[in-house]
């Protein structure tokens, strides 16, 4: 894993066989994700394992297909290229992101039930 920017990139080799996929996950993104598993953890330690590995899986899946996603309507143009998928298992649990030329960037983890466009409005680009 390297630090660039103040984010996180890993290559997965996901996909098609040989083939290097890359998924960068914004800080807020990892952020997000250990406030998620932590709060679950409190209640059930297993629960937040299933999320946190959940969560893994899901970003090497949209890596390896990044149009998998739904494509967001929102008002704020810069956030047009925007995709959100379900967390499997967890589908109160969105992922936001961007396909990138050699994968995905992660923007944020997010519950479903919160403020969605305010808080992506929120993001840095």
């Amino acid at each position: 894993m390297a630090e660039e920017e103040g984010r996180t990139d890993r290559a997965s080799s996901g996909g098609e066989e040989g083939v290097s996929t890359r998924i960068v996950l914004r800080p807020q993104a990892e952020r997000d994700l250990d406030a998620q598993t932590a709060y679950i953890g409190r209640d059930s330690p297993a629960a937040a394992a299933r999320l946190l590995d959940a969560a893994r899986a899901t970003f090497e899946q949209l890596a390896a297909a990044p149009e998998l996603g739904a494509r967001q309507e929102f008002q704020h143009n810069r956030l047009r290229s925007v995709r959100v998928w379900q967390v499997r298992g967890f589908e109160n649990h969105l992922v936001f992101y961007r396909p990138t030329q050699e994968g995905i960037e992660v923007i944020r983890l997010l519950h479903g039930a919160r403020d969605i466009e305010g808080i992506l409005a929120d993001e840095p680009q």
